[in-house]
């Protein structure tokens, strides 16, 4: 079954908006896996307006299940990344004052920069995950850097469902069959909801985790972390 990793960052901002040390993120992440996810993802920026350094630190000695840290690999990233050992490290190309992530990488433009960092993660025994556009092309220069999965960014995903469910389908058929066809892992992740995962899940059933933040705790305002992940992981099965 496709397992669900929450991000927190929503989390880490909401504190970060008051100060001191409500809510209490570690908390909250160890109660996500109380109430049944399979991950908890953080995706830590140079200004830590959400995710901060230590939390990541202090995240690491608690986390049960699996640990996802997404980002650019930095030589400060990468300084934590070896430290932590979490995992899954997710390759993010975002620009430190981006607001969110929105675009995945080009990995033939930059295949022997990721194949270096593969290589660097792998030798401290951590997966590795490339976030990539829908296209087979990304998908197949990302099984060249020694990747052992892609995540499929979302986002243009999202936004077409709302207008036509079966064409943002399409839209990520190639991709997600090239990953099956080479033997890569799937992920997926941004901007997926209650509305738009199952479908999604339901076309490609081989997808092994989704990565999903901002629709959880915004449907957490409403309904409560513990029933949230329940509609979720439903939402899944």
């Amino acid at each position: 079954m496709t397992k669900l990793s929450v991000n927190i960052n929503k989390v880490a901002t909401l504190r970060n908006a008051r100060g001191g040390g409500m809510p209490d993120v570690q908390r909250f992440a160890v109660d996500c896996e109380l109430f049944g996810a399979q991950g908890i993802t953080v995706h830590p920026r140079p200004d830590e307006r959400h995710i901060r350094k230590e939390d990541v630190y202090q995240l690491k000695s608690m986390i049960t299940t699996e640990f996802n840290i997404e980002g650019n690999p930095t030589d400060e990233f990468i300084e934590m990344i070896t430290d932590v050992r979490p995992t899954q490290v997710t390759l993010v190309p975002d620009t430190p004052l981006q607001l969110t992530s929105n675009h995945g990488w080009n990995t033939k433009k930059y295949l022997d920069k990721l194949k270096g960092v593969v290589n660097q993660l792998h030798a401290s025994r951590m997966r590795v995950s490339i976030f990539v556009d829908p296209d087979p092309k990304m998908v197949e220069y990302a099984l060249k850097t020694g990747a052992d999965r892609v995540e499929l960014y979302t986002g243009p995903y999202a936004e077409l469902f709302e207008k036509d469910p079966q064409a943002a389908i399409e839209m990520y058929r190639p991709a997600a069959m090239k990953a099956r066809e080479l033997g890569l892992g799937l992920n997926a992740g941004h901007d997926l909801n209650l509305k738009n995962l199952k479908p999604f899940i339901q076309a490609f059933p081989w997808t092994a985790e989704v990565s999903i933040g901002h629709a959880i705790i915004c449907d957490a305002l409403y309904h409560g972390i513990q029933e949230t992940i329940q509609d979720y992981l439903n939402a899944i099965r």
